[in-house]
């Protein structure tokens, strides 16, 4: 058992120094982005290489429905075999005793690497950059807000009570003052992350009412989706404390902005050197590629980056949120921006993710359409200047087109992987049926008696 911690990562092995540690918590990515798996005593995680769970998990829409996509073989469900990633040991430190969360791999009974794993899927994608030579690195940043405890679904959510006892007012972007309504929460945050081993690069306030971003530094596509997933159950801890929940909800509150998680991307060579810049610092064409690839590939990825359909709500016209595939320099209004940076740091965010999507696979299927636009070595429309607003619209606008572009996208489910396409398809078009059972407050007060 000794030997086992000594393996864990600096961060793990800090938490649990001088403690007796009581559980560990086996846990992979579902298609939503939830945390499923199994909680064992560490006794017994230490005598195990691996545990199973059934691959129905992946087929689950987010209410709790099925999506039929369990292919030919028919609904058996039959076990996955899923292995620690040792180097994901982290701690929960909002739990009663002392815990570890470690996240898993899924493979199937042959051992291959299950293809609809989101995981998997991310590490599909990197080795994709890794047979050409080119290596990817993403920063992420999380929006969210923190909103009044909310148990009647028929209810508007409400911005939560800050601690000068009123309720977070909107429009208050940057503002400091604004940050220290939410003081306590922030405070658990930092201390959950800090225990987690995670650097946060800031946090600011956005201008939604309670809505909040964390940056993090740029990294490795798969260790950063890792700590986003991880950070999505953290701050939600830190929220619970504090009597307010935490949601990344795409657009929880009518008339504020919405959530992003907006993606910046970087491309190396095999030597470390960023393929988006010159050795005089002037821009390649690799950089111009991997932005029409985003351009070009971005309208069949959406399904996957505004995978709900509340996710479409966010994309407003002059609400914080691209309504276009336009691109510019320092220029927030397009859906892809190039940020000033000196040559060596030179990246391109793309600002159409929402952050309710999966964060494995909302950073897959970006990077798999900037690669797609290197490979065909593909060239962008002309940089936009000015407001991008006033431009042309170039995204589907409902969950439905969406899935129906996703759908004829060979190319891209290629990278993807064709039987994730299937599944992920099988399962947001089921869901799509669920939501058109319910009817909605809006047609029962302007169709009840009108029509």
């Amino acid at each position: 058992m000794s030997d086992w911690i000594n393996t864990l990562p600096d961060a793990a092995q800090a938490y649990i120094k001088g403690q007796r540690l009581d559980e560990v918590e086996c846990i992979i990515s579902d298609l939503p982005g939830i945390a499923r798996g199994k909680a064992v005593p560490s006794s017994k995680f230490a005598r195990q290489t691996q545990f199973y769970l059934p691959n129905s998990i992946y087929f689950q829409t987010i209410t709790g429905g099925w999506g039929e996509a369990a292919g030919p073989e028919g609904f058996v469900e039959p076990d996955m075999i899923l292995k620690p990633d040792m180097e994901t040991a982290t701690a929960a430190p909002w739990t009663g005793d002392w815990t570890l969360q470690v996240i898993h791999d899924a493979y199937d009974q042959a051992g291959a690497p299950v293809p609809f794993a989101p995981r998997n899927v991310l590490k599909r994608v990197c080795e994709a950059y890794a047979k050409h030579g080119l290596i990817p690195v993403v920063a992420p940043e999380m929006e969210f807000f923190l909103v009044a405890r909310n148990i009647d679904p028929l209810q508007p959510i409400e911005p939560m009570m800050g601690r000068s006892g009123r309720p977070a007012a909107a429009r208050q972007a940057y503002s400091m003052s604004a940050v220290d309504e939410f003081g306590p929460v922030i405070d658990d945050i930092y201390d959950f992350a800090e225990a987690q081993g995670f650097e946060i690069d800031g946090i600011t306030q956005e201008g939604g009412a309670g809505q909040l971003e964390i940056n993090l530094r740029h990294g490795d596509p798969v260790k950063l989706a890792d700590e986003v997933f991880y950070f999505k159950r953290l701050i939600r801890e830190a929220a619970l404390k504090h009597n307010c929940y935490a949601t990344f909800m795409a657009k929880p509150i009518a008339d504020e902005p919405g959530s992003a998680m907006h993606i910046h991307h970087s491309v190396l060579d095999a030597n470390g050197q960023n393929i988006f810049s010159n050795a005089d610092g002037s821009e390649t064409d690799a950089f111009l590629h991997f932005i029409a690839g985003l351009q070009n590939h971005m309208p069949s990825a959406i399904a996957v980056m505004a995978p709900y359909v509340n996710s479409y709500r966010r994309y407003v016209k002059d609400h914080a949120a691209p309504i276009n595939l336009d691109w510019g320099r320092d220029n927030r209004t397009t859906g892809i921006r190039v940020p000033i940076s000196d040559p060596v740091s030179r990246r391109v965010e793309n600002r159409l993710a929402g952050m309710d999507c999966n964060p494995y696979l909302g950073i897959a299927a970006s990077l798999a359409c900037g690669l797609l636009g290197v490979f065909n070595k593909e060239t962008p429309k002309a940089e936009f200047k000015g407001d991008a607003y006033d431009g042309e619209a170039r995204i589907p606008y409902d969950l439905r087109s969406a899935m129906d572009l996703f759908d004829e996208a060979g190319a891209l489910q290629e990278i993807l992987g064709p039987d994730f396409g299937r599944v992920y398809s099988i399962v947001k078009r089921a869901e799509y049926e669920e939501f058109l059972q319910v009817i909605s407050p809006w047609e029962r007060e302007h169709l009840l008696i009108n029509v």
